[in-house]
């Protein structure tokens, strides 16, 4: 997403340098700055009509999720439209240190792709959910198996990071994950619903 941005940046400063070209053109008067304001015209007319092939071709093409982290707004959308503006949760920002160890609880920034999609999913609670509880980490697997948390669908969009329900949706709108992306129950089956495999997921 910074890549298409900072292409983007460098395509309209040139079309900026195009029309600060054609004002000084003016400045100059008579018929040969005319001539010559003419021929740069349909040199700039070329140049946005370039720069809006180039938007196009950066937009998504299908439906597309827009996070942001400080609102604690997920947004999705398909071209210009808004399907749907959700209230979610995301990651607290806490650290913890822990038998030697130590954690981020961030939500990762950037560029995604939804890569998986589960219904019914099962949370394997990792070490640091135990640690911080203050308990032992378990040494059986089975140990760490738990039902019904993440509500009836999980979107994964990589690293082990998930959009995904919640049993607290009274804290929905707040920064208090462990970096996944809590919806409630009915926004996160219609994003289920309506999004498909490696739609385009983009985090702030």
């Amino acid at each position: 997403m910074a890549r298409s941005h900072r292409r983007l940046s460098a395509g309209i400063a040139a079309f900026l340098i195009l029309i600060a070209a054609a004002v000084r053109l003016l400045s100059v008067g008579g018929s040969q700055a005319t001539d010559r304001f003419s021929s740069n015209a349909a040199a700039l007319r070329d140049e946005f009509s370039a720069l809006e092939l180039e938007l196009e071709s950066l937009e998504p093409k299908g439906p597309y999720i827009l996070i942001d982290t400080a609102e604690n707004r997920l947004y999705l959308k398909q071209g210009e439209k808004i399907l749907l503006d959700a209230v979610c949760s995301t990651g607290s920002g806490r650290r913890l240190r822990a038998a030697g160890r130590s954690w981020s609880f961030d939500t990762p920034k950037g560029h995604f792709r939804i890569l998986s999609k589960e219904d019914d999913p099962i949370w394997v609670k990792p070490d640091w959910a135990f640690l911080e509880e203050g308990k032992p980490v378990p040494t059986r697997e089975e140990d760490r198996v738990e039902k019904g948390v993440l509500g009836e669908h999980a979107l994964g969009f990589g690293d082990g990071y998930f959009i995904h329900g919640t049993l607290y949706t009274r804290l929905l709108g707040q920064n208090v994950t462990h970096g996944c992306i809590r919806l409630g129950r009915e926004d996160l089956d219609y994003l289920n619903q309506t999004v498909p495999l490696n739609a385009e997921v983009y985090i702030y």
